[in-house]
């Protein structure tokens, strides 16, 4: 079914002056490309409502994820007060985002975003999730050991520990703020070399989406040294193959907070579902971890049991704090 474009324009409302708290006279960039052009003009168009000085810029689809948009663009986001970024790949983990924030802009990424999705997500009660995500990034960035293990055979141990976790609130209203839309999840750059084991995951994976066969990571000394399954498993293998050791690299791992987030194969919603954890290899030098390459994937495991230092933050995909 259709969203309403009424609906649509309400999502866009929400994200604009609750989450971003988008004043008159301020000036917001919204930057999209032709996939998600509906969205990027719905949040222009509410941009303007709010007596923005809302500006419009379509670039060519990106690659990959964290490939860095073109470099006037980058110039834009620099020089304004908000930005929004819905595209097709994510402009997250990208030298341009990290940049433009530390320019004073409060930025909110949307990768592959649908009108559904967000018209679902933002109708979430999102100072309940800031809460959830805080704790579980208090609990994160005081940890040294964490290890997540899954009825699916998930079992891999990791050090935290110095590390910073991040909450992402879905709430950007400070200069150089940043995050997704829709939010909540709570994550951390887990120390590099540090972990070991094995990862299943069997809900989603950022690039082939919704899991038919689960895709096997075996990890050593921090990286990813196989990885097994059936066409999802090649499909990842093949994305990375190009970029070497560093897209192997166990970059992140998260706790999603979001009650109204479910599994759709989009990674931005996939990774926010109550109760999951993803683990992501790649890039992680946008949130304190040391490893720039331009590529950032996320896999989504259902019904974890995340343990940080003996303390049960999920249990069998049951959030306990």
């Amino acid at each position: 079914m259709a969203v309403a474009s009424e609906d649509l324009r309400g999502a866009a409302r929400t994200a604009l002056a609750q989450c971003m708290g988008v004043a008159p006279g301020e000036s917001v960039l919204v930057v999209t490309d032709e996939k998600l052009r509906e969205i990027g003009y719905a949040l222009w168009d509410q941009a303007r409502s709010l007596g923005a000085e809302a500006m419009l810029v379509e670039m060519m689809p990106r690659a990959r994820n964290g490939e860095e948009p073109p470099a006037p663009i980058a110039a834009i986001m620099k020089a304004v007060d908000v930005v929004l970024a819905p595209t097709s790949k994510s402009l997250s983990h990208t030298a341009a985002r990290r940049e433009a924030c530390a320019a004073g802009a409060r930025i909110a990424t949307l990768p592959g975003i649908t009108p559904e999705s967000m018209v679902r997500t933002l109708s979430a009660d999102y100072s309940r999730i800031a809460g959830v995500s805080r704790r579980v990034a208090g609990i994160l960035t005081s940890g040294r050991t964490a290890r997540v293990t899954s009825p699916s055979g998930t079992d891999i141990t990791m050090s935290i520990e110095g590390r910073e976790g991040h909450p992402d609130t879905g709430i950007y209203r400070l200069p150089g703020d940043f995050g997704n839309l829709p939010a909540g999840e709570a994550y951390i750059a887990p120390v590099e070399g540090s972990a070991s084991g094995v990862i299943v995951v069997d809900g989603a994976m950022a690039g082939p989406g919704v899991l038919e066969d689960h895709i096997t990571m075996r990890v050593e000394d921090g990286y990813v040294t196989e990885i097994s399954g059936g066409r999802a498993a090649r499909s990842l293998e093949d994305a990375i193959a190009h970029l070497g050791k560093p897209a192997r690299n166990i970059a992140e791992l998260g706790v999603g907070t979001n009650d109204r987030a479910v599994i759709t194969g989009k990674v931005l919603e996939d990774e926010k579902v109550l109760g999951t954890v993803h683990i992501a290899i790649g890039n992680n030098v946008s949130f304190g971890g040391t490893v720039d390459v331009p590529s950032h994937l996320d896999g989504i495991i259902l019904k974890p049991t995340l343990v940080v230092d003996g303390v049960t933050v999920i249990e069998n995909g049951v959030l306990r704090v």
